[in-house]
């Protein structure tokens, strides 16, 4: 599934085009300590990958993540 182009660019405005993780904790409203217990535990809903040993996501799964929360709730 890909992502709405709007929440794409809403979310590559204001953190960029890959998001640390404490843009991503806040991003999902989830303390960073939260958000790295769920990537260890491999319930983090949204995807993460390391580069040169800082963890980020990228912002298309940041949107996909909210799309389909989105289309849950309809």
């Amino acid at each position: 599934m890909t992502s709405g182009l709007l929440t794409q660019v809403m979310i590559a405005e204001r953190y960029g085009l890959r998001l640390s993780m404490d843009q991503l904790a806040e991003l999902l409203g989830v303390a960073k300590k939260t958000l790295y217990n769920q990537v260890s535990a491999g319930s983090c809903p949204v995807p993460t990958y390391v580069d040169q040993g800082k963890r980020w996501c990228d912002y298309r799964d940041a949107a996909a993540h909210f799309d389909r929360l989105r289309l849950q709730a309809a």
